[in-house]
């Protein structure tokens, strides 16, 4: 065997004095040493992926594996230094975290005054940043029709009408099959609730079958939608129908012509709006992360962490979601948490998961996928600790229901799943009116009628996914700081709120990504 070569360059990261892993930032060969900030060398013993980890120190079988200061797993045999650090040698174990309630609560950062991005008002004076026309399906049965309504409107017929974005269906795979006023039915109609009342929901129409669980006079009713009216129309006329059911127009064609006929009327009076100055306050940033790999904790997350502080600093909103994805780091958050209740509210939800979790016979550790695996992510526990970095720095105000209207400034937490199709819907619908959706092995993803930022964690997957991907945080392993590229994505954020097309909506993303929640048996 050759003697061991030492690296031309560092790359090798050690995160926390306290650590006994450090992550590689390029493909590290064997017999290759490596030096650390301390002073101290390690020479790989075998091949270590980029983004991966090895041991920097001996891991005794049963031992703490740290990386960020935090505990990640535990070591499932001995493991040497410079050895590849993963599920092969590591489980994830039970997690004893010891959780505070207020201890460290941060005071409010530098206000951050007069910055504005270029929105639309809302005559009931909320701030949009797009401009659609909703088609609300209240059940899979009415898909199809809800998706020929839209599909009439494609760019040519749209063309005369420059500030409308487009006309968006809002279709999903449930609406029977369930209680009726239950869990489920409730949170799924708190969804489309949510959807057609988004600011950046310029008009909506309801369509649904007619006998569905979901009915759409128990949507209209509870969450008190307003009648729809048709401009140029006879006030005599009334209120046109805000909903549409299959069965009583007379089947789908139909359905179809009347809606698209509705809807053409309105293209005018939805038109007639302009941007215009809005304070920054006025956003509600969701924040995602989707196709993590090992990079994300420490430089797209981080990053967008800073660009949240920002946000927060200016007034605005910041929604940290993904609950299931929290579980390993919920003590970072209870210590920051305004209040023990806020606190205790956001446990409660990690110990619902791990119930949920149980009742079908699995963990919350089977959380992380393939593909997280593939690119460096070993346990729920190290997933979640880099996951909540983007949530930022600053006090955590409120915990949320999937869906809830969310109105606290700051930052706060929405209990959603770790899906992020799912995930993303729920914040939208809670009012969401920009996405952060950061990746490090390239989700491609779009949001209508809410514009979606991707964020790469690494360059590599940047340069090989330029049309798909906004920003390059991989930068950071290359020596540019988390702050510069945080301020970055805050200017960015600002930008696409003034109507910037992010690189999903230059491709036409969206119009499959709603996915309400379903957590219930279907019947």
């Amino acid at each position: 065997m050759s003697a061991p070569t030492a690296a031309s360059e560092r790359r090798v990261l050690l995160l926390h004095p306290a650590d006994n892993v450090a992550i590689a930032t390029t493909a590290l060969p064997a017999q290759t040493v490596h030096s650390l900030p301390d002073g101290r060398t390690v020479t790989v013993r075998e091949t270590i992926p980029f983004g991966h980890k090895l041991a920097v120190t001996p891991i005794a079988p049963g031992a703490e594996v740290r990386k960020y200061g935090q505990v990640i797993g535990y070591a499932s045999r001995a493991i040497g230094p410079g050895e590849w650090v993963h599920v092969h040698n590591v489980r994830a174990g039970e997690l004893a975290v010891e959780c505070t309630f207020a201890t460290d609560v941060p005071p409010p950062p530098p206000p951050i005054e007069g910055r504005t991005f270029l929105g639309f008002r809302r005559p009931d004076g909320r701030a949009a940043t797009r401009n659609y026309i909703g088609i609300i399906s209240t059940v899979n049965c009415s898909a199809t029709a809800s998706k020929y309504v839209a599909a009439h409107f494609d760019p040519d017929v749209l063309a005369e009408y420059s500030n409308i974005d487009g006309v968006v269906a809002l279709t999903h795979k449930g609406g029977c099959a369930m209680e009726f006023d239950g869990p489920d039915h409730r949170q799924l109609a708190r969804t489309l609730a949510g959807f057609a009342r988004h600011p950046n929901i310029g008009a909506y129409l309801v369509i649904g079958l007619g006998c569905e669980t979901a009915q759409p006079s128990y949507l209209v009713d509870r969450f008190d939608l307003v009648p729809l009216h048709v401009p140029g129309r006879s006030p005599d006329t009334g209120p046109q129908p805000l909903v549409m059911t299959i069965q009583e127009q007379g089947g789908i064609r139909k359905t179809v012509d009347r809606a698209v006929g509705i809807l053409k009327e309105m293209l005018p009076e939805v038109n007639r709006v302009q941007r215009e100055p809005i304070p920054a306050s006025e956003l509600i940033l969701a924040t995602e992360c989707g196709g993590s790999d090992g990079n994300s904790g420490i430089t797209a997350n981080p990053a967008l962490g800073v660009a949240a502080d920002m946000l927060v600093a200016a007034g605005g909103t910041v929604i940290l979601a993904e609950t299931p994805e929290i579980a390993g780091g919920e003590h970072l958050l209870t210590r920051r948490a305004v209040s023990e209740e806020v606190g205790r509210k956001l446990l409660e939800r990690i110990e619902w998961w791990k119930w949920y979790a149980g009742v079908f016979g699995t963990v919350i550790d089977n959380n992380p996928s393939v593909g997280n695996k593939a690119g460096g992510l070993t346990t729920i526990y190290e997933k979640s600790l880099g996951a909540i970095a983007k949530g930022g720095s600053t006090a955590l105000r409120a915990v949320y229901e999937y869906a809830e209207p969310v109105t606290e400034k700051g930052l706060v937490v929405m209990d959603t799943p770790g899906f992020d199709a799912a995930s993303v819907t729920g914040m939208v619908a809670g009012g969401a009116n920009v996405v952060a959706f950061t990746t490090g092995r390239g989700s491609c993803f779009g949001c209508k009628p809410v514009p979606s930022i991707k964020i790469a964690t690494n360059t590599p997957m940047y340069e090989r996914m330029r049309d798909d991907m906004d920003i390059n945080a991989g930068r950071i392993l290359e020596g540019v700081s988390v702050e510069e590229v945080g301020r970055e994505i805050f200017e960015y954020i600002l930008a696409v709120a003034s109507g910037q097309k992010t690189k999903s909506e230059l491709q036409g993303m969206g119009d499959e990504e709603f996915c309400p929640w379903v957590y219930g048996p279907v019947l």
